[in-house]
């Protein structure tokens, strides 16, 4: 009975030994999988795809500069209150409207040298007061009757004006599937140069980029003051798409 006992934990020992020796040589085996250097090709595709503006994004400043901040500021109030009346009443709504910058700054006199060399502190002659406006224009055949608009109720400091889409996502899919393409027709190539095959894909990734928006100078704006509406070309934007795809080479 004894001698069935043993035998029986021996048996166990030995499973125990047999398990524990697999296991080691499986890890070791993806490990070393792991470790191997895979052949690759490594290529970069760009794919673009040119989309009509459904939107424009003014940023439109008015400037008042008075002798006390008071002043200034009843003065810019008012001006900023009838172009808030005027983008309203060309069918801007309330949430396309919002002040992207607000700011009092002092304005200072700096005496001259008096002849013994002593020079007086700055004083403070007046204040300049700015209010800057974002207005999200979704009827792109008015902007230009906007900007004249805004530039006879006291808009006088140029911003920005941007073309962009509400939704440029359909246009950047068919980049990034341009880009794709571009990028396997490239693998096709080098692997058909270097007569090998290509196998799996091993890793994608992608980089986007959108229309930057154009500046608009003061310049701009001074000449906006004599026209009946400011001529604006809207063009079309762009969305590129660069993508880098690695791909394994078949042994």
């Amino acid at each position: 009975m004894n001698f069935m006992v043993n035998q029986t934990s021996t048996v166990r020992k030995l499973n125990l030994l047999i398990i524990s020796l697999l296991t080691l040589l499986l890890s070791t085996v993806s490990l070393a999988d792991d470790n191997k250097q895979l052949s690759r090709i490594l290529v970069t595709g760009e794919g673009r795809a040119d989309l009509a503006p459904d939107m424009a994004i003014l940023t439109l400043t008015v400037t008042r500069e008075a002798k006390t901040a008071r002043d200034a500021l009843d003065a810019n109030s008012n001006a900023m209150a009838e172009v808030l009346k005027a983008m309203k009443a060309a069918g801007v709504k309330e949430n396309d409207l919002q002040t992207s910058g607000f700011s009092i700054q002092p304005r200072y006199f700096r005496p001259p040298v008096k002849p013994s060399g002593e020079r007086e502190a700055p004083q403070i002659s007046g204040y300049t007061v700015r209010n800057s406006l974002t207005v999200r224009v979704r009827d792109i055949a008015a902007v230009g009757t906007i900007l004249d608009k805004s530039v006879s109720l006291g808009v006088n400091e140029g911003g920005s004006i941007s073309f962009t889409n509400d939704d440029p996502s359909e246009a950047i899919t068919q980049a990034r599937t341009l880009a794709v393409k571009n990028a396997m027709t490239k693998a096709k190539t080098l692997a058909d140069a270097a007569g090998v095959k290509t196998g799996r894909i091993l890793e994608i990734s992608e980089y986007a980029s959108n229309p930057r928006p154009m500046h608009m100078a003061q310049a701009d704006m001074a000449v906006a003051r004599s026209s009946n509406a400011v001529p604006v070309a809207a063009g079309e934007n762009s969305y590129k798409v660069t993508v880098n795809i690695s791909i394994e080479i078949e042994q």
